[in-house]
């Protein structure tokens, strides 16, 4: 997965400083296959153990295309993370305990590799970028590459769902704040 910023957001030639950075931003977003298949990997996690849980229920209970979670399920199957059962009762369950599947392993498997920019992905080609030898900001990137790495492959699908579990008993969904009027 490759994140950057978008032509769009790029700031134009004629315009100031001042113009520009009150009219760009920088954006650097995952994309909609790995947040749907971490979202789908979540709901598995939670029937871990249970049985196979349908996609169809999936797409229910998370709102998203049935269509797109198909293929998004066969890739995590392609993967070993999920296993499929077929048949009235069928479905997808993890192969493995939620304790023993990082989040790095789910974007790998439905998005590939995280990279905030092409030199820093282990699929570069040395000398492909004529800045190379001069680029003062590649480190950085391969830094923030690192670290975002490290990030997902220590967090798993159970600490998810935890941290999930803590925010649902602090701040209940049927609460409703009071109004300073009230």
């Amino acid at each position: 997965m490759t994140v950057g910023i978008s032509p769009a957001q790029l700031p134009q030639p004629s315009a100031t400083r001042r113009d520009a950075a009150s009219s760009t931003s920088f954006s650097m977003r995952v994309s909609s296959k790995a947040h749907y298949g971490l979202r789908m990997m979540t709901e598995f996690a939670r029937a871990y153990g249970k049985g196979p849980l349908s996609i169809a229920e999936v797409a229910r209970v998370e709102h998203l295309p049935l269509a797109y979670l198909e293929q998004l399920a066969a890739q995590l199957r392609r993967a070993a993370l999920v296993e499929s059962t077929r048949g009235v009762h069928g479905g997808y369950a993890l192969t493995r305990p939620p304790e023993q599947i990082s989040v790095l392993e789910v974007i790998h498997s439905v998005e590939g590799e995280v990279s905030p920019v092409e030199c820093v992905s282990s699929e570069y080609v040395s000398g492909a970028c004529a800045r190379e030898g001069d680029c003062a900001s590649r480190g950085l990137w391969q830094r923030l590459k690192e670290s975002i790495d490290a990030v997902l492959r220590q967090t798993t699908l159970a600490e998810l769902l935890h941290d999930q579990s803590l925010l649902a008993a602090m701040a209940p969904a049927d609460a409703h704040p009071q109004t300073a009027d009230a």
